[in-house]
């Protein structure tokens, strides 16, 4: 094998990390492997659904072994043997696991399982990560890509929509698969239509060294961090040799579904590419367990500002008690909440859809009755590649006059002194409101 093969190797997406890695530098540009350095087992916070869960299913692990990350990606959970090992699977869940086929497979991290209710179906995160049937229906206005990146995409794993940032698809992979993931049609699968390589990163880098108003990077997929330290390492440094891209972005669910990767080693890795932004992944309060408190807190020290991004699911989020707990929660684990999603219109996705008007009510229902800096932006992710549109209550009323007229977060309604102003001029204003003031 000749070194431009063992370099393309290195670099092609594997379900497991490899032993043999590729130092960033002048040794992997000249294509010259290095073996790396056995990986150092480090200790990591183990809750205590865990610490049952290791003792029930996996008695020979010892908590080393359980917080080092490699082996929770190897010991996934993926076949139903293996959930039937873990879970009492219903019929409707047994059926679908013995269907599926392709994309998007079924896997899930040991601890991730163990925040999971074993014998209830309706348990919020495993109604997230083990399939049913209604995700073989499709229902009108679904799409396998209804956000339209295959129109965007500009080269091979590439999306650039908006004018001044792209969109950096870095591998297929991910530690576990949201059953409502946007890119189902391309996660998971070896060999599949969507490949990734590292000729397809020097592909990407060229293009972005080639358009100098592109100033934004978000490092996507799949997901990132199911990278080796090695490859973040390069194609971090690889962006940040670019003098017009001045944001980097990773969009990532491993602090939460698989804390023990924030590893100090990775976070090392990270430091070095200041400034450098996460938006992090979080469904449900449940997540928030001493392992996340931990790799949110490693993250947070090293100067990474954190953001979240939250999908409403229908049954799972979709109320503001659980909405306020997991955004106050977020608050406390040093996590800004930054976007609420309404669940994308992707094929089989129609069980998790909320009405729009849901994402409406949360968002009235955090205004004005928890800190602001607890209240995300609600957006739609417009299909066909319409981008992100943000969607607020109705806090305006109308005018009188020269003054505006606004609705306060317990329905009281406040004049504003907006002398020339036009705004709210075309609406009529209820004769109760009037008569209030």
């Amino acid at each position: 094998m000749t070194d431009a093969d063992n370099r393309s190797q290195a670099f092609a997406e594997a379900e497991e990390p490899p032993s043999t890695t590729y130092i960033a530098g002048n040794k992997a540009l000249n294509g010259r492997p290095v073996r790396a350095a056995p990986p150092v087992r480090e200790s990591f916070p183990m809750g205590p659904g865990a610490k049952a869960f290791r003792k029930a299913f996996f008695p020979d692990v010892d908590a080393m072994q359980w917080a080092d990350w490699r082996w929770q990606l190897r010991a996934r959970i993926r076949t139903q043997a293996e959930l039937e090992r873990i879970f009492t699977l219903s019929d409707d869940e047994r059926s679908a696991v013995v269907r599926h086929n392709g994309s998007l497979p079924v896997g899930i991290t040991p601890y991730y399982a163990s925040l999971m209710d074993r014998h209830d179906a309706s348990d919020p995160l495993r109604r997230t990560h083990i399939p049913v049937g209604q995700e073989y229906l499709r229902v009108p206005g679904e799409a396998d890509d209804p956000l339209g990146e295959d129109h965007d995409t500009a080269v091979p794993g590439l999306v650039h929509r908006y004018p001044d940032r792209v969109l950096f698809l870095t591998t297929g992979t991910c530690s576990t698969y949201c059953r409502y993931c946007t890119r189902s049609r391309m996660v998971g699968e070896a060999g599949g239509e969507y490949s990734f390589s590292r000729s397809q990163w020097e592909s990407a880098l060229a293009y972005i060294e080639a358009h100098p108003k592109i100033r934004d990077v978000l490092l996507s997929g799949g997901d990132p961090l199911t990278l080796s330290d090695d490859k973040l390492d390069y194609l971090l440094g690889r962006l940040r040799a670019i003098k017009h891209v001045e944001f980097i972005r990773i969009g990532t669910k491993v602090p939460t579904v698989l804390p023990m990767r924030v590893t100090r080693a990775l976070v090392r890795v990270l430091k070095k590419h200041h400034p450098l932004w996460m938006s992090l992944h979080f469904t449900h309060p449940t997540e928030l367990t001493p392992e996340v408190a931990k790799s949110t807190s490693r993250l947070a020290d090293a100067g990474i500002p954190l953001g979240s991004q939250t999908v409403i699911l229908k049954g799972i989020n979709d109320n503001v008690p659980v909405m306020t707990e997991l955004m106050q929660g977020l608050l406390h684990h040093r996590v800004k909440p930054y976007y609420l999603y309404q669940c994308d219109p992707i094929s089989g996705s129609a069980q998790f859809r909320t009405p729009v008007e849901k994402g409406i009510e949360i968002i009235e229902g955090l205004r004005g009755h928890t800190t602001g800096y607890a209240v995300p932006q609600f957006v739609i992710d417009a299909p066909g590649g319409g981008g992100k549109i943000p969607l607020l209550p109705e806090y305006l009323v109308g005018r009188d006059g020269d003054d505006l007229l606004l609705r306060n977060f317990e329905g009281g309604v406040y004049r504003y002194p907006d002398k020339g102003g036009t705004l709210g001029a075309d609406r009529v204003v209820p004769a109760q409101y009037l008569k209030d003031l």
